[in-house]
């Protein structure tokens, strides 16, 4: 959980970064489980999910995972 991750590219097919495929690369590459992320970050683990799957994409819930990760919210943006 020590290595913060300066930028991914996780991209679709169509060429925009795809922002639940980056979340989910983040998060597991600092070794937290979805509930570990919730604890962290005051989401629930449902909420985390949904936007790991690309249902939510709420800017002010990614600022928070972002934070959490110790990431730049940049990371999750689309190209």
């Amino acid at each position: 959980m020590t290595n913060a991750m300066s930028s991914l590219d996780v991209v679709t097919c169509r060429g925009h970064v795809d922002i639940g495929g980056a979340l989910k690369q983040s998060r597991e590459t600092m070794g937290y489980s979805v509930e570990d992320l919730s604890l962290t970050c005051g989401l629930t683990a449902a909420e985390i999910t949904r936007i790991e799957l690309g249902a939510d994409v709420d800017p002010a819930r990614i600022r928070r995972i972002a934070v959490a990760l110790q990431v730049p919210t940049s990371t999750f943006r689309l190209a």
